[in-house]
Formats: structure tokens, C-alpha cells, sequence
């Protein structure tokens, strides 16, 4: 067990250090991520077209604040009232509401990033840095990917499933770099910090889910 909770905060610890690092060249040298940003960007916005716009506004949808927020009271409901998981409710709580919600606007004022130059072809408010879609769906739905072992007894149903989430994840990342709004290193800062803290949480869930089946409570 505590082998496992050190390999977790190895992870932690390894996402907050590249945040880090992004985060020291957006204040300080944000030229230097030029070199990053420029060629994901010419990747990924090489050849807009009309259908490819249709189908990354349509994934966009995934992250933004409104469906994270219904399909959070959702969830939410789910497992508080149906299931009685209140240990596994309040997690999905911290990480949806106060680390994503709270925790990624806090930082957007703090780094004030423009948005890139390009043409957005869609309408986002607020700075750039770290991308909250990125973030938002890094908790939201990474915290579905980590839960699912509580709740999908068959593996391979649970594997394609957790697949599904991460794709989900990787596309709305994708997406606000081809829709313009978010460079390649905001999508990267938001994941990073998205990721460090269910990473840093993860043992800690385990941990108090474990006291509470123990107590024969959910």
C-alpha cells in the first residue's frame, strides 16, 4: 500500500514539475515555447475545413463549463443518492468543482496568457493559461476512468470504457487547439495540472474508501 501511494506521488510530483516548468515560461520567456506551440499547431490546424470544424465544435461540447456542470450533477446524484458512495461523491465534488472549477480560473488571472492570434472559430472568454477544458476534463472524466474499477466488475467492458474517457479527453484537448482558442502548451498545462492532482488524490480516495467499506458504510 504504501509502495503504491509513493509510485502515485512519484507521478504527482512529475506532472507539477513540468507544469512548472511551462508555467515559468509563460511568465517569464514565453518565446521559448514557440518551438513547442508553432508545429502542433500547423499539425493540427494545417487544413481547416468546414466538416473537420463541425466535428471539433461538436467534441468541444464535451468540455465546456454547462456540460461538465450536467453531466457533474449527474454523476453526482448517482453516486450519493442511488449508489450511497459518499466517499466517491465528495471526490468527484473537490476535483469538478473546487480544483477544476475555482482552482483553474485562480491561475487563468494569475498568468493572464492571450490567447493566441489565429483565427478563433469559436468564442472563448478569459486567459488562456492553463486551458480549462483541458483541465475540467482531466478531472471530470479521469475521475470516471479512476472510479470505474468500483463499479464495472467485467475488465474488458471497464478497459473500453476507460479507453472511451481517455479518448474523450485527448479530443477536447485537440479541439481547442484547432478551433483556435488554446495553444498546444495550454492544453499540456491543463492536463499536467489535471492529472498531478488526481495523481496526488487517488491514494488518498483509496484510502478513506477503504475505512468507510471497513465500517460498513459506503
Amino acid at each position: 500500500m504504501k509502495t503504491s501511494k509513493l509510485y502515485w506521488s512519484y507521478a504527482a510530483s512529475i506532472c507539477l514539475l513540468l507544469f512548472a516548468v511551462l508555467a515559468y515560461f509563460v511568465v517569464s520567456n514565453e518565446s521559448v515555447l514557440y518551438g513547442i506551440d508553432h508545429p502542433v499547431q500547423q499539425l493540427i490546424r494545417g487544413s481547416i475545413t468546414p466538416e473537420k470544424t463541425v466535428v471539433f465544435k461538436y467534441f468541444t461540447k464535451f468540455g465546456n463549463t454547462v456540460t461538465i456542470a450536467l453531466l457533474f450533477i449527474i454523476s453526482f446524484s448517482i453516486l450519493y443518492f442511488k449508489v450511497k458512495d459518499k466517499m466517491a461523491s465528495y471526490w468527484l465534488a473537490i476535483n469538478t468543482v473546487l480544483i477544476s472549477g475555482i482552482g483553474n480560473l485562480s491561475l487563468k488571472y494569475l498568468f493572464n496568457r492571450p490567447r493566441p492570434t489565429v483565427e478563433h472559430l469559436v468564442v472563448a472568454k478569459h486567459s488562456s493559461f492553463p486551458s480549462g477544458h483541458a483541465m475540467g476534463s482531466m478531472l471530470f472524466y479521469g475521475t470516471l476512468i479512476f472510479l470505474a474499477y468500483k463499479y464495472i466488475d467485467n475488465k474488458a467492458m471497464r478497459l473500453v470504457i476507460q479507453i472511451a474517457l481517455g479518448i474523450i479527453i485527448l479530443l477536447i484537448g485537440t479541439s481547442r487547439i484547432y478551433l483556435g482558442v488554446h495553444y498546444p502548451t495550454d492544453i499540456l498545462g491543463g492536463f499536467l495540472l489535471g492529472g498531478c492532482w488526481l495523481t496526488f488524490s487517488y491514494p488518498y480516495f483509496k484510502k478513506y474508501d477503504f475505512i468507510q467499506r471497513f465500517e460498513g458504510k459506503r
